[in-house]
């Protein structure tokens, strides 16, 4: 939470000098805990494993035992456990109706004082009410959140009013590569569907 005021401050003309005692906290060693090991959630194990991260993960099913041996990830099977242990938790999760509103007051009370939330899957998987007074009576450290709902949040909401939150703006895949690998996907199937061929990222109905 201190990189949106230290940049504030590093450039406000009123700035005479640099305080001492903004300490954050290290991620090296701490405990990440993923909830949801899709695709992207094992993307960010891999990344979490360079920052030498104890890896605790939530998911529907199980991974294959290489697959968490890899990255060093260990399965929690109720995510209470994971909630209870973790010093990061990020959201990677689809939004559906049985991720809706999935962190709640309950959850973010078995979260550690200490705790930060992140969110990067749809902003409705999170109770945001429940968010703003747990932020608010420091039952977790912070949140960053790269989603909300909606999109942009109403410029009078209580979130946008809180100095131990960052929110960004939905950008978490905006970059010119991942932009230009999405439309060639797009392409891609399009000519699938027109030339009878299979289609290479087709989404079944659940």
């Amino acid at each position: 939470t201190y990189l949106h005021l230290g940049c504030q401050v590093a450039v406000s003309p009123d700035t005479k000098y640099f305080a001492v005692d903004w300490l954050g906290v290290e991620v090296t060693r701490a405990t990440l805990g993923i909830i949801g090991m899709g695709s992207i959630g094992y993307r960010v194990a891999q990344r979490a494993r360079a920052f030498d991260m104890r890896i605790l993960y939530h998911n529907r099913n199980r991974r294959r035992k290489e697959e968490e041996e890899a990255v060093g990830a260990h399965y929690c099977e109720k995510m209470e456990d994971l909630l209870q242990q973790s010093d990061f938790v990020m959201l990677v999760v689809n939004l559906t109706p049985e991720t809706h509103k999935l962190i709640g007051k309950k959850e973010l009370g078995l979260m550690k004082p200490t705790a930060i939330l992140i969110n990067i899957s749809r902003g409705a998987v999170i109770d945001q009410d429940a968010l703003v007074e747990a932020l608010q009576s420091k039952v977790i450290r912070a949140a960053a959140l790269d989603v909300t709902h909606p999109e942009p949040l109403p410029r009078d909401h209580p979130l946008l009013k809180l100095n131990n939150i960052i929110i960004t703006p939905h950008i978490g895949t905006a970059t010119v590569q991942a932009t230009r690998m999405m439309a060639e996907e797009a392409i891609a199937n399009m000519l699938a569907v027109l030339s009878g061929q299979p289609i290479p990222s087709e989404v079944f109905p659940k």
